[in-house]
């Protein structure tokens, strides 16, 4: 069984050995054995590579060492000093267990089978550089075709221009239009898919090569859309089935029936679905909607989505919709429920938001003995203390009187920030960490590595060594941490 010893501080190391002794028991596959080690300093979060080499002395009888989760400096040059692998644990202690879980059972994220058809619905009142600017945004955040979408009445002059200069940067396009001229024009200029064709305009697919994607006649029509299946499976021919996704409330759930009839129908038929009409039209957060209709995807076996990011509220819809699609292909294919695979979609709220009780968090305020402010975060409100107190609330303006903060306006200015953001964490139940920003999931920009360590298990990333501490109101991160 493996032995991993514990790097820690003072404040943390009773918490610590309580959390590590609700682990599993031996046999478990997250089974080991450990011990604690306090290296002599008080705040388990301002720990350092240099601290370490200073301070434990080797050699270490241990297959593995776990250091705080915020531990600046080069772990792999302790590796090589110690002779046995140093890993960071996460940021807050008691999160511990779901760590070892997941080191227990990686389950990468790097796989999907559904293509992300991203439209740019305004493309005929772009330039075709303004295309292109778009089409690079739009891949980055994880498209796989860039749709061109064409508007009804709307002239469309540069569209062969806008296909060619995409093909010619390595772009999968598409074009979307009603009209069968666009069509024709798009496939020419070597668009790679034509959206969309009926069982009457299937004549367009004999005169490009173009792989189309194939709607009903008329809304509902699914004998008109079987019928143009089954010709174009007759001919050999690729093409995309779309059955029509309808919004709520006018025909949603009919619609993903027609969409299981035609599955049962073609077993084998490549299946796009138009996610647009729910997040588009629907006033709700789209990153669970995605992961809804992503799940819907996962088990019609669809090929693609068809996406649009026009309202505000649908910004990030493609990189939304990527994460997505991997969660649901590692659900599926590890016949796993979609929990504990990525905190990605969990863009408002956090599964544990409040790691501490208020009875914890106040022992832990009366062992501190130096001036410095900590905020902490519990499902009662928020909590800063240091030497002179604990001082409790829900409001940040509540704290000010108490904080003694008149005399210096840049650590006024820094706990205003941090009191900010504890109170969004509260009111909206997000997990709050001192001098972090608050996780957003997929939904804002965010250092790779920070969604990427959830895809599988990585190497250990150095980090920069901290800053010296400030004068006497300068804030410190959490002790458990």
């Amino acid at each position: 069984m493996e032995h991993i010893v514990f790097l820690t501080g003072r404040l943390a190391q009773a918490a610590l050995e309580r959390v590590l002794a609700s682990i599993e028991p031996p046999g478990a596959e997250t089974a080991f054995t450990w011990e604690v080690r306090e290296i002599g300093l008080q705040v388990a979060a301002l720990m350092t590579a240099e601290m370490i080499r200073r301070r434990v002395p080797r050699p270490v009888a241990a297959d593995r060492i776990v250091v705080p989760g915020r531990c600046r400096g080069d772990l792999q040059a302790l590796t090589a000093h110690f002779g046995v692998p140093v890993q960071r644990g996460p940021d807050e202690l008691k999160d511990l267990p779901q760590h070892f879980r997941r080191q227990a059972r990686p389950v990468p994220l790097d796989a999907h089978t559904v293509a992300i058809f991203a439209e740019i619905v305004d493309a005929p009142r772009l330039a075709v550089a303004q295309i292109v600017e778009r089409a690079r945004a739009l891949r980055a955040d994880g498209a796989d075709v860039i749709d061109l979408g064409a508007l009804p009445e709307t002239p469309f002059p540069h569209l062969e221009d806008a296909v060619r200069a995409l093909k010619a940067e390595g772009f999968t396009v598409s074009v979307d239009s009603m009209q069968p001229d666009e069509l024709l024009r798009g496939g020419r200029a070597g668009a790679d898919y034509l959206l969309s064709l009926n069982v009457q305009t299937l004549w367009i697919a004999d005169e490009v090569a173009a792989t189309p994607v194939l709607v009903p006649l008329a809304p509902g029509d699914e004998a008109s859309l079987w019928a143009a299946v089954e010709r174009l499976q007759a001919r050999g021919r690729r093409f995309l089935a779309d059955a029509i996704l309808d919004p709520i409330p006018f025909g949603f759930l009919a619609s993903l029936c027609r969409y299981q009839r035609l599955r049962e129908r073609f077993p084998d038929a490549p299946i796009l679905l138009g996610v647009g009409n729910l997040t588009e039209l629907t006033e709700a957060d789209t990153s669970g909607i995605h992961a809804l209709l992503l799940g819907i995807a996962e088990e019609l076996g669809a090929a693609a989505i068809l996406t649009t990011q026009v309202s505000g509220h649908c910004r990030r819809a493609v990189r939304e919709a990527d994460w997505a699609r991997r969660i649901m292909h590692a659900a599926g294919t590890h016949r796993t429920l979609p929990k504990g695979l990525s905190p990605a979609l969990m863009t408002v709220h956090d599964k544990h938001p409040f790691p501490d009780t208020a009875d914890e968090i106040a022992a832990t305020a009366r062992a501190v003995r130096d001036p410095n402010f900590r905020v902490q975060v519990s499902a009662e409100g928020l909590h800063v203390y240091n030497r002179d107190g604990l001082r409790r609330g829900t409001d940040p303006f509540e704290f000010w009187p108490r904080l003694g903060l008149e005399g210096d306006a840049s650590h006024a200015f820094y706990m205003g920030v941090e009191l900010a953001r504890a109170q969004i964490a509260w009111q909206l139940g997000k997990r709050y960490v001192q001098d972090r920003p608050l996780d957003w999931g997929c939904a804002v920009e965010a250092p790779a590595e920070d969604l990427d360590a959830w895809c599988a298990p990585g190497p250990t990333r150095a980090a920069p060594e901290p800053e010296p501490s400030g004068g006497p109101n300068a804030a410190v991160p959490s002790p458990h941490a």
